[in-house]
């Protein structure tokens, strides 16, 4: 099986090294000395001359994937000096008084009906100061993770907005030890409810 493997790619470089016009190699002039690693002689040497040097990548600007898509680098925004931070926290079920509820949230500058706008605004620009914190702020938790067996009530939330930037869409509950570390990372843009 090995050798037949050996012999298709052999049989594949030679047949590869006479497509290519010698010429593509050679047109940048000579090629130098042949570097240690490329073989001289045997099977394998025909193809040298079809290789050539390889081109250099033109240098791009970072894809968008960065920074949610705007065209936009990190830590560059619109003309306002800050990506917008636009989100509706709606609270369930936590047996706070005032917590449950729908709430707007703006930051930068902060505004909204958050009853705790501007520590929830913090919290933010906190996590999204580290790379880490932006991809894991509002993560949920990942499919088959070990999580311990601790109820921490019925409270349920959904956030839904955009948060420097990027969209976001994802709900917390205290269902479970994982669940509520999530949580309790989230205060205060989510209410206190230890």
């Amino acid at each position: 099986m090995l050798r037949r493997l050996a012999l298709t790619a052999v049989v594949s470089l030679a047949a590869l090294a006479a497509a290519v016009p010698a010429s593509t190699a050679t047109a940048s002039g000579s090629l130098g000395p042949t570097p240690a690693a490329v073989p001289t002689s045997g099977p394998l040497a025909a193809a040298r001359p079809a290789l050539g040097p390889l081109p250099m990548p033109m240098p791009l600007p970072l894809p968008g994937f960065l920074d949610g898509g705007d065209g936009a680098g990190p830590g560059e925004a619109g003309e306002a000096g800050e990506a917008p931070t636009r989100l509706t926290v709606s609270v369930e079920n936590t047996g706070v008084a005032g917590a449950d509820g729908t709430f707007e949230l703006e930051c930068g500058p902060t505004g909204g009906s958050h009853p705790r706008g501007q520590a929830a605004c913090d919290r933010l620009a906190e996590a999204g100061a580290t790379r880490a914190g932006r991809q894991e702020l509002f993560r949920p938790t990942p499919e088959g993770t070990m999580c311990t067996m601790i109820h921490g009530g019925d409270a349920f939330a959904r956030i839904v907005g955009t948060w420097e930037g990027r969209a976001v869409d994802t709900t917390a509950s205290r269902r479970d030890g994982c669940e509520i570390a999530r949580w309790n990372s989230l205060v205060p843009v989510l209410p206190d409810v230890r």
